[in-house]
């Protein structure tokens, strides 16, 4: 997958997660990014482990993955290391 579409995916996986884990964080869209990037690597390694397949292009099962490893990094963001 290009660097393009790992922009595109992090942008889009990044936004989602903070919809869905919403905190009073300021972060601005290159954060944004970057947490959907970190997020995709995430979820790929945590999909792999389970069988459900791997980040494999521009697609909606790649942002759903992506998706939901920034859900998870943000939510040990804001959840577990604030404490």
């Amino acid at each position: 997958m290009g660097i393009v579409s790992w922009i595109l995916v992090g942008l889009i996986a990044g936004a989602i997660g903070k919809l869905l884990n919403p905190g009073d964080d300021k972060e601005g869209w290159i954060m944004t990014i970057l947490i959907g990037v970190i997020g995709a690597f995430i979820g790929g390694f945590i999909a792999k482990l389970v069988g459900f397949g791997d980040i494999d292009g521009f697609n909606i099962k790649s942002i759903g993955i992506a998706s939901l490893g920034a859900f998870l990094l943000l939510f040990v963001k804001t959840k577990v290391l604030k404490k």
